[in-house]
């Protein structure tokens, strides 16, 4: 049990407020925002909203435990650069696994947010600061990378390989055995029968390769 600070005011930090204090047993103990971005009144759900410049005086790493589940805005690059200045402070941060997601002895990473009716299968390991929307089918003896989204009823076959950064979009199917690319954007509802390049983006049934930069995915 931890005392929690979230950092966020938007749809993903009021989701994990309702999360942790409904299904977990950690306490919120407050938001925390860029100072830019302080409301008037200075509170979200009836805690305090603080600055996250000077966090550490209010609430020292130690005492405190930070959760951070944002949006994959910028593929993923906006939450891992919260992630790492929150790390930089010196504090831990928990994860979020709903009572209602199936799983076994699986290593889950820090700051992970992994949602209701997931099933995570022996085997299969996930990193740091990933999130796993509703409804997903984690196979057996893979690997989730860092920085990655999955949204809703992806299924991820066994021993497959998610490179870090990479977005799944709702009711994407991955065959077993391969390996998504870092950075990879799996469209919504696309089968990925092969394994992917790195920074692409793959829609269809069966998926392929859209023509497009791959400087348009990195940030």
């Amino acid at each position: 049990m931890a005392n929690v600070v979230i950092f966020g005011l938007q749809d993903y930090a009021e989701l994990a407020h309702y999360y942790l204090e409904h299904d977990s047993a950690h306490s919120v103990v407050a938001f925390c925002v860029n100072r830019d971005y302080l409301p008037e009144d200075g509170q979200y759900k009836g805690v305090p909203v603080v600055a996250f410049e000077g966090i550490e005086n209010a609430y020292p790493p130690g005492e405190f435990e930070f959760f951070a589940p944002m949006s994959p805005k910028h593929m993923n690059r906006d939450r891992e650069h919260v992630f790492n200045d929150i790390k930089a402070k010196g504090y831990s941060m928990i994860s979020y696994v709903s009572s209602r997601a199936t799983r076994f002895d699986n290593p889950i990473g820090e700051n992970c947010f992994i949602l209701e009716d997931n099933t995570l299968q022996p085997f299969t390991s996930i990193g740091d600061n990933v999130v796993l929307w509703s409804g997903n089918h984690i196979g057996h003896h893979g690997h989730i990378g860092d920085h990655v989204t999955m949204t809703s009823h992806v299924v991820m076959s066994g021993h497959c390989e998610i490179g870090a950064y990479s977005f799944l979009g709702v009711n994407a199917t991955l065959r077993d055995g391969i390996q998504i690319g870092e950075g990879t954007f799996v469209a919504m509802a696309s089968a990925v029968m092969k394994s992917t390049e790195p920074w692409s983006v793959y829609k269809g049934n069966p998926a392929v390769k859209l023509a497009m930069p791959s400087t348009d995915l990195k940030f």
